[in-house]
């Protein structure tokens, strides 16, 4: 099984070398795939020689990952954030658990950083995540290059993108939900306060499912905002 690895950018510098390097041991089994943003920093000279494309899009996770997933040749796409890192042995254990039954799946996650509700809020959704099978792209979402497409890839929309494309994949079959963890970075959580971003993204998801408009919802997420003034 070939797999294609997406990782959307912008302005990664900090962060790309680091996520790149680790990934490198995966190459003989993986194609790794840049999709670029527009960055203003030197992320795409950084990961020129570490990764087999470098490719621009216009800004928009959603829409960079689908651009990513448009040039990939592998049977199996993982969409992972350019601050994620993979459990060890991650491609085994997808390729050990993926079948026609089940096309889709993510990893549990743990959060990196010195706050200690870090390691409840990553419990909570690693949990949430079971009983919903909705995963967040945190959690390094996988899929079958069929199943995406059968999905109509991820929506173009400006958040939560990830849960739109859960819901669509969930009706292809139920996910695998590996417990093996991708260790993320607490950095947002610890930017914004760790409790106030417990409140605004349980607050963004509920007015998600009221129907709120995901660029407004953006808007907020990117200025730790409940309200637009």
């Amino acid at each position: 099984m070939k797999f294609s690895i997406i990782i959307p950018t912008f302005n990664e510098a900090a962060n790309i070398h680091a996520c790149l390097s680790a990934l490198q041991v995966l190459r003989n089994d993986a194609e790794l795939i840049v999709v670029d943003g527009g960055s203003s920093d030197n992320t795409r000279a950084i990961a020129a020689n570490l990764a087999d494309h470098i490719l621009i899009a216009p800004q928009g996770r959603a829409h960079q990952m689908n651009h990513g997933a448009g040039h990939a040749q592998g049977d199996l796409l993982l969409f992972l954030h350019a601050d994620t890192f993979l459990p060890d042995n991650a491609l085994a254990l997808i390729a050990r658990n993926i079948d026609e039954n089940h096309q889709w799946g993510r990893f549990d996650i743990q959060l990196q950083g010195g706050h200690f509700m870090l390691k409840v809020i990553a419990w909570l959704m690693n949990w949430r995540s079971r009983l919903t099978g909705i995963a967040t792209g945190d959690q390094a979402i996988f899929v079958t290059r069929e199943a995406f497409a059968a999905a109509g890839h991820y929506p173009d929309i400006a958040l939560m993108e990830d849960i739109a494309l859960c819901k669509k994949l969930k009706a292809i079959s139920p996910p695998i939900c590996l417990k093996a963890k991708v260790t993320s970075s607490g950095r947002r959580w610890e930017q914004f306060g760790v409790y106030k971003t417990i409140l605004l993204m349980w607050s963004l998801r509920l007015r998600y499912w009221c129907g709120s408009s995901p660029q407004t919802l953006a808007s907020l997420y990117r200025g730790g905002k409940f309200w637009q003034r």
